[in-house]
């Protein structure tokens, strides 16, 4: 709370300071870009698929929603949500590839969490009302820090030199009692060298489903000193989420009877338990250097800190005392011999992330050359605490039954290499090179498992494009590798996972105009290795991930924009993609009658890979029939999509297809004041379908019986929201 209030005095002291002050840019002060960005973004003429959002497409689409909603619309993007409103926990896939194989960077500094190498999205709630631009790369990209990118990568820029000084203030309000107020300001160029930025940010949701509120809140300031050689920027931002669980999913006699239903908590007898919360705080410190050597050279560099702690608290029932203390097989009260008790208990995450990023970048004539790198370090704490238990006394106070550690050590270096052999050609070399240690001091259900694992991965790419007036080609090959993650290493010695390959050959053609632009981008990737879950327990009976060896993606992404008239203009994009695993061995658990046997395989050939649909479309038509009116309709599909990877009809989640619609209204004034007002309308026809699930499946008695478990989103819901400028 100390630091929400001394972000607020912030913003209040940039307002007032800027209006004293009235400064006007000098003309021989160079405002420097963020070279730090350039470092990890395709250019123009990159053989890269890429999307790129400006600022003001940013803001038309963040009315309160997390960012996989904000970046729906674009290629080859699926959502989910686990309160089922786009609130809170949010998922996101890109050619079908999870959020672990998506390298985020947040002005060039990684974000994915370094053991499971995801992305937790939830604990920056509303980073992107401070974003100047989003650049999203499909397939493997351009090299960049942190974790490897096998389905693509997200860059989130913050670092642009805004010379104009503004306050705004932003407020939505929707359905479930979904509230968001956002408070930015900007001081503009003080004294011709200083820029001041503030950002207060709250959000809180009810969400669709039963017990799955959402509050979250944040903030963001920076700092910058720039001249016409240089410039120095601090950024400080922070989050803080209270999510209640609603991660569990439900079968499909409930998804049928009541969809809103949440299983968490409910090992509680009689009402569940009303705290199965996740809580987290992440704080964020950034410092860049930017130096300006020549005309022809300039170079960066960043070190960055980030330290998060928080817990999840959950109520379990009838657990064995023996399994939270080895040394407590029963414990006695008077003449009563108690062997289990209902507890609460908090599952703690500890931990700091640290290092820094650098590059030194040449461009002259045809010529673009940058080499650069980073080095990270990964400290994390693992622990539990038992906070209540129905026996009292029979744990010490907030007893802490397990206490592990993990170190990972990350240092990557790279050359990227453009160079334009003559008006019509452009040739792209990069080459990276990443080493990764990794260092696991036991798991929670089995601290006897030691993990000291070193990793150097080469990473080349390199590519050509051709422009021609208003067309462009490319073609493009990349090949990326990435170690495990936390879970999959989570077995015997011996069974230790192989990092994951990939080959991606990327083929496109563009054509644009003042009209219209076209787009056709091809792609194979050839992956070797790739984890996937098979339904294969370890020797501590969990289910893990196992290498395949040969699987693969194909497909097309066809994308458009049409300027109809001077009223109407539509974009759209499909993807129509082969998603397939060569060969394929599922485990299953055996039981007959309610006796254990072990597991039994089946095999399978050309498999689809799950949660890979075939088809993924989205279309936008924008009517705008008076000045500052505006009228859109988004439409998405998503073709079937696989729950395993068996490729059973009775393991799908159904094609769905949503529609959303938007009205705007911008009003200006005098001296850049804005006021702007919008609505929004969510599945609009409330269609009942589900983005997300998982599948259990098992013989008993020698017959296959399938469970299916999903993730509901929300029917028809709004948001409408009003924005002050000034």
């Amino acid at each position: 709370m100390k630091k929400m209030l001394l972000s607020l005095f912030v913003i209040v002291l940039i307002n007032h300071y800027s209006q004293a002050q009235q400064s006007v840019q000098s003309t021989d002060t160079t405002l420097l870009k963020p070279i730090e960005i350039n470092a990890v973004r395709a250019t123009e003429n990159s053989p890269v698929a890429k999307t790129f959002l400006n600022k003001k497409e940013i803001e038309k689409n963040n009315v309160g929603y997390d960012l996989p909603f904000i970046i729906n619309q674009t290629p080859s993007v699926q959502v989910n949500s686990d309160a089922g409103n786009g609130i809170g926990y949010t998922g996101i896939r890109i050619r079908g590839t999870d959020a672990s194989r998506i390298n985020i960077t947040l002005n060039g500094i990684p974000y994915n969490d370094a053991e499971s190498q995801g992305t937790f999205l939830v604990n920056l709630p509303d980073f992107v009302s401070s974003a100047n631009s989003i650049q999203i790369q499909r397939g493997v990209g351009t090299s960049t820090n942190g974790a490897g990118a096998f389905g693509g990568s997200i860059n989130i820029n913050t670092n642009e030199i805004e010379p104009s000084k503004y306050l705004s203030f932003n407020n939505s309000f929707g359905s479930y009692n979904s509230l968001k107020n956002t408070l930015i300001g900007n001081s503009g160029l003080l004294h011709h060298h200083f820029i001041l930025t503030g950002r207060l940010s709250n959000i809180s949701s009810n969400g669709y489903i039963d017990r799955s509120e959402s509050k979250l809140q944040s903030y963001y300031t920076s700092a910058v000193y720039v001249d016409n050689q240089q410039s120095l920027r601090l950024n400080v931002f922070s989050g803080k989420e209270k999510t209640h669980a609603a991660w569990f999913g439900i079968n499909q006699i409930t998804l049928d009877t009541n969809r809103t239903y949440n299983p968490a908590g409910t090992e509680k007898p009689g009402s569940p338990y009303d705290n199965e919360t996740d809580n987290y705080t992440q704080t964020h410190y950034q410092l860049f250097y930017n130096r300006k050597i020549s005309n022809n050279i300039k170079y960066n560099i960043a070190v960055f800190l980030t330290k998060g702690k928080g817990y999840f608290e959950q109520y379990k029932a009838d657990q064995a005392f023996v399994d939270y203390n080895p040394n407590l097989p029963y414990y006695v009260s008077g003449s009563d011999t108690i062997y289990s008790s209902d507890i609460i208990r908090d599952l703690w995450l500890d931990n700091q992330f640290y290092g820094s990023i650098f590059s030194l970048q040449y461009n002259k004539k045809n010529t673009d050359l940058i080499i650069g790198g980073s080095g990270n370090n990964y400290e994390g704490k693992h622990f539990g605490e038992i906070v209540y238990a129905a026996v009292q006394n029979a744990f010490p106070k907030n007893y802490r039954w397990y206490d592990l550690d993990a170190n990972k050590k990350d240092f990557s270096g790279y050359i990227k290499w453009n160079q334009k052999l003559n008006k019509h050609w452009e040739t792209y070399t990069d080459m990276q090179i990443r080493n990764v240690h990794y260092v696991i001091n036991g798991f929670e259900k089995n601290p006897a498992i030691i993990v000291d694992k070193n990793y150097t991965f080469f990473n080349p790419k390199a590519g050509i494009t051709y422009s021609n007036n208003k067309w462009k080609a490319y073609f493009s090959y990349a090949k990326a590798a990435k170690e495990p993650n936390r879970d999959d290493y989570e077995t015997n010695v011996n069974e230790i996972p192989k990092p994951e390959k990939l080959h991606d050959f990327e083929l496109g053609f563009k054509k644009s105009n003042r009209k219209n632009n076209w787009e056709c981008n091809m792609f194979y990737m050839l992956y070797k290795d790739q984890l996937v879950l098979t339904g294969k327990v370890n020797n501590v009976y969990a289910y893990t991930r196992t290498n395949i060896p040969n699987s693969y993606r194909t497909g097309v992404e066809l994308q458009g924009n049409i300027k109809i008239n001077t009223w109407c203009n539509a974009n759209g994009n499909i993807t129509l993609s082969s998603n397939k695993i060569n060969n394929f061995t599922e485990y299953l658990d055996a039981y007959v009658d309610t006796v254990y046997l072990g597991q039994e395989n089946v095999q399978y050939t050309k498999t689809n890979i799950s949660f890979s649909p075939s088809v993924i479309a989205a279309v936008n038509l924008i009517i705008e029939p008076i000045k500052n009116i505006a009228f859109e309709l988004s439409s998405k599909y998503i073709g079937n999509q696989y729950l395993d990877n068996t490729s059973k009809s009775e393991r799908m989640i159904p094609k769905y297809f949503t529609e959303n619609f938007k009205f705007n209204y911008s009003r200006f004034f005098p001296k850049n004041k804005i006021v702007n007002c919008f609505f929004q309308a969510n599945n609009i026809f409330s269609k009942k379908y589900v983005a997300n699930g998982w599948s259990y499946s098992y013989l008993q008695d020698k017959s296959i019986i399938t469970e299916n478990y999903y993730f509901p989103m929300a029917t028809f819901n709004m948001m409408a929201g009003i924005g002050v400028t000034f």
